[in-house]
């Protein structure tokens, strides 16, 4: 039986983590931790236990472990990139002083520990195209800064210690769950919001900046597909390139108009998301994934598209809405 704890439940990746993992591990206990102001609602509180876990807090994080007899840490807390830039210390705090307090805690009550990596944690002197799983990682943000210590980090807790960590470099997330959070890929979030409700879409990007994306179901599976993965295969642990999709904004808007004819796009460029923007890979390389534990990605840009829109349209918020009354009644 499986017992876990996420800590950030409540997050962009983490409510729909948490709630992926409960019903992956029906006959286990998968634990919402959450910080003052971000508690669980709706489905995420009343489909399991929650507790208050803020991960500068050493001793919260030990007494949930203890109390649910934990052994898997999902480390989900972090400062997005764009909102790590106005804030750093915090950023610093959380990613890396958080990141430090779950392996100490790993260490001494023996848990498994994911903790994703990003994009952001490679830089210009990178290679763009085809990015590999090992090369020079030399970022130039404070959020890809804190992602390079937590893979070192983590490395290192599992080659002194012992203990069982492992990652995922993920790229652009997207997700018609959650909102965006602060983070340079949220355009292509953003975008279908737009779309679905009939405004125009004031790209922060400029054309011809590529990044990598994935949508949300693919990233969920990959966050628990590497760590039911067999440790004799794994070469690499932290952390795992894992691709699915490349595009730049001409390319997306393109993709939406397939569905929605109508769908205007103007460029309103932000400089500091473009700078960000730019220091990133074009497209990752995954073989590695591939290779050793048999990563493969389900949605492609136009698969996505069409689901992202589907989901975001009038039509299925009001569906939404008519179930929770019929719950209600």
């Amino acid at each position: 039986m499986k017992n876990i704890l996420v800590i950030g439940a409540t997050g962009q990746i983490g409510s729909e983590l948490t709630l992926k993992l409960r019903k992956h591990y029906p006959n286990g206990n998968v634990v919402a931790g959450y910080i003052k102001g971000a508690e669980p609602k709706g489905e995420l509180l009343e489909s399991g236990p929650s507790e208050l876990v803020d991960i500068t807090n050493a001793e919260q994080i030990a007494a949930a472990v203890e109390k649910y007899n934990i052994d898997t840490i999902y480390n989900l807390a972090a400062v997005l990139s764009a909102v790590a830039e106005a804030k750093p210390q915090l950023a610093w705090k959380i990613g890396v002083g958080g990141l430090y307090n779950v392996l100490e805690v790993s260490r001494e009550k023996n848990c498994a520990v994911f903790t994703p990596s990003s994009i952001g944690s490679f830089g210009h002197s990178t290679p763009k195209d085809g990015t590999p799983q090992d090369t020079i990682q030399r970022p130039n943000t404070i959020y890809g800064v804190t992602k390079v210590t937590g893979e070192l980090l983590s490395d290192y807790y599992t080659k002194r210690y012992g203990i069982d960590t492992r990652s995922v470099r993920f790229p652009g997330l997207i997700s018609y769950m959650t909102p965006p959070g602060g983070g340079t890929t949220d355009y292509a979030v953003d975008i279908y919001r737009s779309a679905a409700k009939g405004e125009k879409f004031y790209c922060p990007l400029k054309p011809g900046t590529f990044m990598d994306m994935m949508y949300m179901p693919d990233a969920l599976r990959a966050a628990i597909e590497i760590m039911e993965a067999d440790p004799q295969r794994l070469i690499h642990r932290n952390s795992f390139n894992i691709a699915a999709m490349s595009f730049d904004p001409e390319m997306i808007a393109a993709t939406i108009k397939e569905f929605v004819p109508g769908f205007e796009m103007e460029y309103k460029l932000d400089p500091l998301r473009q700078a960000i923007a730019d220091s990133w890979p074009n497209s990752l390389d995954d073989s590695c994934a591939r290779e050793e534990w048999d990563w493969k990605p389900e949605y492609d840009l136009k698969k996505m598209t069409e689901d992202m829109l589907k989901h975001l349209s009038p039509s299925a918020k009001e569906d939404k809405k008519m179930e929770k009354a019929i719950c209600v009644e």
